[in-house]
């Protein structure tokens, strides 16, 4: 019986579809044999690989428990087990170099290299500290002696227990004192010549290079609630969509600040150089009013609406503040009013690259200048506000800053001369105990910067400390490159003083 044509297609579809499927099946069957096969080596996580759809489906929620009372006091750590990477064949991972502001680390605990850290060295510290922190087999355990500034004691032990959770089980036990005031009190010149004491180590976020402070994250990454400043990785992702609201070449040609001029002499110093019927030094300067913002909510001061002008001026405030990595995340070029604080990244980046420098006992030619070099040099100022902004999102960016926090500990666990003990009435801190009690904000911030699950990747490995020729040249660059900057300005104004 002789086929028409209809037969014969009908008969070659219906053939590749049985192929397809039974190349299908093989397919998948292959992958699933693969998967166990690399599970049962160590290097895939095969429940993780079977469930991939429903991991992608289901996101974990940071939350709470619902009653406080019934907070159970234990820790609520993740295992180490859980650490996908520790099921990872370590000989397949390569951790990443750290940044380069890193190697300060070193320099911030070279006062203790020779001698180590005794434990009487720890009890001087206490004298202006306000907790003591004991990590001990992983888990974090607090004293206090007196409250911070507004919430920064709490948010800041609120990393620390994050970071725990971050890298479960790496870090050794140690024991610290912790000052969460603004500005450094360990002199250098009270521990020098004939004086044998060794400074007390001590803890905070800023120092200066009279002072022998030990740099720390400040508070505000895990967000800052009593002026509405959300969690670090949430105002990165605001400040980026502010970024691209307006583009550069369409943004306004000054200088923007915005702050509380009355927290220092120089912040009052910096409002004469607001433009006037009689003077314009390129800036547009304002007066933030935090008791006002606060009533109204906070609707003018979104850190996301303030990537609008092509310039951003940062001035520190009674020490370094804590706006700088705010100002430098718009894209903008920064203007640097010179610093006498450090934290603990800013010394990882150079003039004329990330940022420009403004001088402290001339600020309002040194701004004029600076905003007329810029709109004279478009593509450059451009690029110098694109890099510092790209340094500040992926160098400081969470990953970083919990690696920072593991390599500083872990650095001065190892000077310790004494075993750490958990002292008495401390307590033991987990996200339960800190985060149940916090109401509002407070509560919404801990929620939003916890730490679910550990991180797939070790920590970046640290760069060798810098040998005195390294340092010296490192700091010679910095201080050359702010000199051109003033040469520049000080030609300007003689040509402009001496036009025909």
């Amino acid at each position: 019986m002789k086929m028409n044509s209809n037969d014969e297609q009908h008969r070659t579809v219906s053939f590749y579809r049985k192929n397809i499927v039974k190349a299908t099946v093989f397919v998948v069957v292959s992958l699933f044999i693969s998967a166990a096969l690399l599970n049962i080596k160590g290097y895939l996580d095969f429940n993780a690989f079977a469930g991939f759809k429903l991991m992608m489906t289901q996101k974990k929620e940071p939350k709470f428990p619902d009653r406080c009372d019934v907070v159970e006091k234990q820790s609520h750590q993740v295992p180490l087990a859980q650490n996908r990477a520790s099921r990872v064949n370590p000989s397949r991972l390569k951790p990443s170099t750290c940044p380069s502001y890193f190697r300060w680390i070193h320099e911030d605990l070279r006062p203790w290299k020779e001698t180590g850290i005794t434990r009487d060295m720890i009890e001087k510290a206490s004298r202006t500290a306000h907790f003591r922190l004991v990590i001990h087999n992983g888990k974090a355990y607090v004293k206090r002696y007196r409250k911070s500034i507004q919430t920064r004691d709490d948010f800041t032990l609120w990393g620390i227990v994050q970071l725990l959770r971050w890298y479960p089980g790496r870090l050794p036990d140690l024991e610290l004192m912790f000052d969460a005031d603004d500005r450094p009190v360990v002199r250098s010149d009270d521990f020098r010549g004939q004086n044998k004491k060794v400074a007390p180590p001590l803890f905070r976020y800023c120092s200066d290079d009279a002072s022998l402070d030990i740099v720390f994250p400040d508070w505000s990454f895990w967000g800052w609630a009593e002026v509405n400043i959300k969690p670090w990785g949430k105002s990165l992702e605001a400040i980026k969509q502010g970024n691209n609201m307006t583009q550069w070449k369409d943004r306004v040609a000054y200088a923007y600040w915005r702050g509380n001029p009355y927290v220092d002499p120089a912040r009052g110093d910096l409002l004469k150089c607001n433009v006037s019927e009689h003077q314009g030094w390129n800036t547009r300067l304002y007066i933030q009013d935090w008791d006002n913002e606060t009533k109204e909510g906070f609707k003018n001061s979104n850190l996301e609406n303030q990537c609008t002008h092509r310039y951003k001026i940062y001035i520190e405030g009674w020490a370094w503040s804590v706006s700088e990595k705010y100002i430098m995340a718009c894209d903008s070029m920064t203007l640097y009013v010179k610093p006498r604080f450090y934290d603990f990244y800013i010394r990882g980046m150079m003039p004329l690259q990330h940022y420009w420098p403004i001088r402290d006992d001339s600020k309002c030619t040194s701004l004029k200048f600076a905003v007329h070099w810029g709109n004279t040099h478009v593509d450059k100022a451009r690029e110098i506000g694109e890099v510092g902004s790209r340094f500040i999102r992926e160098e400081v960016n969470m990953k970083y800053v919990y690696d920072y926090m593991f390599h500083l500990l872990s650095e001065y666990a190892k000077l310790l001369k004494f075993k750490p003990e958990i002292p008495l009435n401390a307590e033991e801190i987990t996200p339960d105990s800190m985060g149940c009690p916090a109401t509002g904000r407070w509560r919404d911030f801990m929620a939003e910067s916890m730490v679910m699950s550990p991180s797939e990747e070790f920590p970046c490995e640290m760069l060798p400390p810098y040998d005195l020729l390294a340092l010296k040249e490192v700091l010679e660059r910095k201080a050359n490159l702010t000199r051109q900057v003033e040469l520049w300005e000080d030609q300007y104004f003689h040509d402009l003083t001496n036009k025909p």
